[in-house]
């Protein structure tokens, strides 16, 4: 095969044969294929786009181009969520105990700080001496033992999907609907779970913003998914303001047990049951999502979804403890009320500005390498509906004392809340259900 003309068959919108598309991948990550070869390749793709079948065949490929985890020694059916991605998007954390409590194996890679949004294991890592660095066989032993183990992504998981990643972030090429979805999926399919339901976010502080984008994203990759053997389904869900109420990382941590323990937001814990009604109806526990929603419900209202998640944190070196005490969990030094600055009815908060308030106060990174202070963050004291009157808290800062973050993040947090004279009814969380041949528009009438 000759790569400059593989190149001009792409840019002139014809289809590359799974053959082709492997030949791409093997060369690009030997170095054999220069960046400047893959680079010209992503952008013809970037313009003319990829059928069905080489959308699988590129993520099966980008998969295959490391190790594929083998699970098939955990006992029944292992299933993964998979969120794209948003501000205080604590799902995770709630929703793979309570899922295991219910009946479900949940095995999950799960990765760090991305932009403007959390990782799972930089929440998980504010428990005292929780390990995320798992082996294969403490994966596997955990995941049989308690029906849950979370590991982070190993470096060994889709190496190509970094290398081309990289290369996307610099030419321009990462909004690209089938790239998206070749990268998300390659290191899901890597992963080894046998189903996967997607949390597809739109809305402000989504990396997609549109609706209709987010939607063609989550078929995308339901059908990637499908295409190689997975029980697959996606929720689009509005990510217009922060889910919940806490952002940050040990801040999260304890909304998350807190949830688990009943007292947990309104919004997150509609997403949650909403989550696992469908895991749990891919894994075969529920003959109805309502049946299964309610078999969730008892699970937080029984404390055994609490109790699952002490099991999983002692499992993985964590101390148990904190599920019953969450002031073991890091603590910031200083907390500084964001006051509202006139009376009203706030309208809109924009979840990527508080999003990025948290980052500049300390809770992510700005180094690739740099380690991060768990305890920073903030909480959200007034969501989109909520009527306030000046000087009441908007928000409350939790931070190390430093002037000038704070006096940044108070700009950008002011800058989020939208306040008005008129009261706006409280916004749509679930948008839709989307299957390989079915979008299914979920209804508020109620």
């Amino acid at each position: 095969m000759h790569t400059p003309e593989l190149i001009l068959k792409k840019r002139n919108g014809s289809a590359l044969s799974k053959a082709e598309i492997d030949y791409l991948i093997k060369g690009f990550t030997s170095h054999a294929i220069p960046d400047y070869q893959m680079s010209a390749l992503l952008m013809a793709i970037y313009f003319r786009g990829m059928t069905a079948a080489e959308c699988v065949d590129l993520t099966m490929s980008m998969a295959r181009s490391g190790e594929m985890a083998d699970l098939g020694s955990i006992k029944g059916f292992k299933v993964d969520k998979h969120s794209t991605g948003g501000v205080g998007d604590t799902t995770s954390l709630v929703l793979a105990p309570l899922v295991a409590a219910a009946g479900g194996t949940v095995a999950k890679m799960t990765g760090r700080e991305l932009g403007h949004t959390g990782g799972t294991v930089d929440k998980l890592e504010s428990i005292p001496g929780m390990n995320l660095e798992l082996t294969k066989d403490q994966f596997i032993r955990i995941a049989n033992e308690v029906g849950l183990s979370l590991a982070a992504q190993s470096d060994s998981l889709a190496p190509a999907d970094k290398q081309i990643y990289a290369l996307r972030n610099v030419t321009g090429t990462v909004d690209s609907i089938p790239l998206i979805a070749a990268s998300i999926m390659s290191k899901k399919l890597a992963g080894g779970a046998d189903g996967i339901v997607l949390d597809v976010k739109t809305g402000s502080g989504a990396f997609m913003r549109k609706y209709q984008d987010s939607v063609e994203l989550a078929q995308t990759m339901v059908r990637i998914g499908d295409g190689a053997g997975r029980k697959m389904l996606a929720l689009i869900t509005s990510m217009e303001q922060p889910l919940g109420e806490a952002v940050g990382n040990a801040l999260e941590v304890k909304e998350a047990i807190e949830t688990l323990q009943g007292r947990g937001p309104q919004d997150l814990v509609e997403l949650v049951l909403e989550l696992g009604a469908n895991m749990l109806m891919l894994c075969g526990l529920a003959g109805g999502l309502e049946a299964a929603k309610a078999r969730l419900a008892q699970c937080i209202e029984d404390g055994s979804g609490a109790d699952k998640m002490a099991k999983f944190i002692k499992a993985q070196g964590g101390d148990p403890r904190v599920v019953k005490d969450t002031g073991l969990l890091p603590r910031a030094n200083t907390r500084i009320e964001v006051t509202a600055p006139l009376d009203g009815y706030v309208q809109r908060i924009d979840a990527l500005d508080v999003g990025m308030a948290s980052k500049l106060l300390g809770a992510g990174r700005t180094t690739k390498d740099e380690v991060l202070d768990l305890s920073i963050g903030l909480i959200l004291k007034k969501k989109v509906g909520s009527q306030v009157m000046a000087g009441e808290p908007l928000a409350e800062l939790h931070t190390d004392g430093n002037a000038a973050k704070v006096d940044l993040a108070k700009t950008r947090l002011l800058q989020a809340y939208t306040i008005g004279s008129r009261p706006v009814p409280q916004p749509r969380l679930i948008l839709a259900r989307v299957t390989a041949d079915n979008i299914e528009e979920i209804s508020y009438e109620e």
